[in-house]
């Protein structure tokens, strides 16, 4: 009898020959492509203030931000 290739494997993915598709950090960084994350912190009351900002003009925190970034002079 053959062996049905169809069925799920059991075992550690890495263990696999197959290592086409393995992702490397490297790789994983170019598929971001070049944009940045920015994470800051700001008090409950800051907070407030800008999410209460973007509601009233209509726009996201992010896109507020972005806004503001593009803005300012090189």
């Amino acid at each position: 009898m053959s062996k049905d290739t169809t069925k799920l494997r059991a075992g550690r993915p890495s263990a696999r020959a197959d290592k086409t598709k393995a992702a490397t950090l490297a790789s994983l960084a170019d598929a971001v492509g070049s944009k940045k994350r920015v994470n800051f912190e700001l008090s409950t009351e800051q907070h407030a203030k800008l999410k209460i900002h973007s509601a009233r003009v209509g726009k996201s925190i992010k896109e507020l931000l972005t806004e503001y970034v593009a803005g300012l002079p090189d």
